[in-house]
């Protein structure tokens, strides 16, 4: 739509662009295996994604090679910042931008600790260490990090919220891929994690998949 649009503003352009579509199915390898095809194959002469931070780590190695672009929108993840790579451009907020704002959160309330829960690969562990020194910073303590596997089963999920309910921290921290988090939600509600006195902040990238689609969180 945005080409089309663009073409409309600028019918005198002679070069078009050609975009080939690729579904990874948020697969890592699926991932890397499309983005050599593009480069190989099609020939590209730029990639647009992938969409996950955790693929986006093994594109980004294939495009500096071959030295094609690698333009990423929504790979957020603080750990591609330290990727110093000229083909890459991370054209997304980091997640680390956000740790401010929480712990600002945490202080106006007057938490004294928090616990993050958040989804055990490079996604989830990227914004830990920046969310444990803005909490430092307002004087609130993580006394528990809780990591939870992409591949939990729902008892795995149960088991470790009962967890978490054994200690007196009640203010939680969600950071996690949308459909791993609406399994933690419903799990939580189930045994009664979402009564008085328990508080759950989600991180930007739950908020915007609460927001744009409230349905999947409603159960």
């Amino acid at each position: 739509m945005a080409l089309s649009d663009f073409y409309d503003s600028h019918s005198d352009y002679k070069t078009r662009l050609a975009l080939t579509t690729i579904d990874s199915k948020k697969d890592v390898v699926r991932a890397a295996g499309a983005a050599l095809d593009l480069i190989k194959n099609v020939e590209v002469q730029a990639i647009i994604g992938p969409t996950l931070s955790t693929q986006a780590k093994f594109v980004i190695e294939l495009g500096q090679k071959a030295q094609v672009p690698i333009i990423s929108f929504s790979a957020s993840s603080p750990f591609l910042t330290a990727i110093r790579s000229p083909y890459f451009f991370q054209a997304t907020q980091n997640d680390s931008t956000q740790v401010n704002a929480i712990s600002e959160l945490v202080k106006a309330f007057g938490w004294r600790a928090a616990v993050p829960i958040y989804i055990d690969n490079e996604y989830g562990e990227g914004l830990v260490p920046y969310l444990t020194n803005a909490l430092q910073a307002v004087d609130a303590r993580i006394p528990y990090q809780s990591a939870i596997s992409p591949s939990a089963t729902d008892d795995q999920i149960v088991a470790e919220l009962y967890k978490l309910m054994t200690m007196q921290t009640r203010v939680f921290i969600v950071h996690m891929f949308p459909s791993l988090g609406a399994r933690l939600f419903a799990k939580a509600k189930e045994i009664g994690m979402m009564s008085e006195g328990y508080v759950w902040i989600m991180t930007d990238g739950l908020t915007a998949e609460f927001l744009s689609s409230p349905k999947s969180f409603s159960h």
